[in-house]
């Protein structure tokens, strides 16, 4: 039996192709079996491009059904009806964000597919490795319990995704305050790629404050340039009573006079000569710690058992060559290597 993951898409525009990438990089785990784009000349563009059949209406894509499941990737307002349509004719539904254009569609959605219905949104931002590793960090307690986000990385409901599950606070009540700016910037690449000339136009960015019931508070700040300019960076603050992470950085405190600084590092392979390929491997923090184990599917790394280590203190002071040697991480699972 074969553990290839067969899927379907239907869409046919910039983020279907991400999907045909991934079965074009890996077509030993993954297969696109067939799309369903309504515009026959798109369609064809596509099939020449990729193999992929393409159908022209819904019968024709879930006649055959040789695919797990059906990827939907088309816009906010029709995704709904598309997601609705699959359900009815039994097909399980990976959904790109948002599978509606607001809280009512959204409820509406949920009424007309009930609760048994196989529907999973594709929210993929904090397994990303450097939101993932900061996670880990919130998670471990180092930081305390995490009482302030400040995010400019994502937009909308991903900006807002990152900063609940950083705070750890669910799906709880919040006071929003919100406003938009515009201000000037020179344009650079973009879906298209790099720009052709200069050019100066407008960017907005928008700012709100979350105030949560229990405290909690959070800042989200983002234009939608940052996710492709050269100009304009990602920024992430978690603060704790023990500590904090800033970007990279992360500061806590061991006890009350003791300071520890880390710093966190996407690693990735390709570089100086590496010849595995280019991938990322992990994200990578340094851990003057204590531990008592590893593991790791990464190769060359075994599993094995390692001695508990000295106190906080009797680390501060020692060389960072020294140290205990990485924490791989990677969604949902922290990897500890010993150099």
């Amino acid at each position: 039996m074969s553990d290839k993951i067969r899927f379907g898409i239907v869409g046919g525009g910039w983020r279907a192709e991400f999907y045909l990438r991934i079965a074009e990089a890996l077509p030993g785990r993954f297969e696109a079996a067939r799309m369903l784009v309504r515009d026959e000349a798109k369609g064809a563009a596509l099939t020449a491009r990729w193999g992929v059949p393409a159908a022209r209406d819904m019968e024709a894509f879930v006649q055959a059904r040789d695919f797990d499941f059906a990827v939907v990737s088309v816009s906010r307002d029709v995704c709904p009806d598309i997601i609705a349509a699959l359900v009815e004719r039994g097909v399980p539904v990976l959904s790109e964000t948002p599978p509606a254009k607001d809280l009512t569609a959204l409820a509406e959605l949920w009424r007309r597919l009930g609760p048994q219905a196989r529907v999973q949104v594709a929210e993929q931002y904090l397994f990303q490795p450097m939101h993932a590793a900061r996670l880990a960090v919130v998670r471990s307690g180092k930081l305390g319990s995490p009482s302030h986000v400040q995010l400019s990385a994502a937009h909308a409901y991903h900006g807002v995704s990152l900063i609940r599950k950083l705070l750890g606070v669910g799906f709880g009540d919040a006071v929003i305050r919100g406003e938009r700016f515009a201000a000037p910037l020179v344009q650079g690449p973009d879906r298209n790629g790099p720009p052709k000339e200069e050019t100066c136009g407008e960017s907005m960015q928008e700012l709100a404050t979350f105030r949560f019931g229990d405290g909690r508070t959070a800042l989200y700040d983002f234009a939608k340039e940052q996710y492709f300019s050269w100009i304009r960076a990602q920024q992430v603050l978690v603060r704790g009573e023990r500590g904090e992470i800033a970007n990279r950085d992360v500061r806590f405190l061991a006890d009350y006079a003791t300071p520890v600084v880390m710093e966190l590092r996407r690693m990735d392979a390709g570089h100086d000569g590496n010849l595995e390929g280019y991938f990322s491997i992990a994200a990578l923090r340094w851990e003057p710690s204590g531990c008592t184990g590893i593991r790791s599917s990464r190769p060359g790394c075994r599993t094995r058992r390692l001695r508990s280590r000295p106190a906080w203190r009797g680390w501060a002071n020692m060389p960072r060559e020294a140290l205990p040697s990485t924490v791989w991480t990677k969604p949902r699972r922290i990897y500890i290597c010993r150099r």
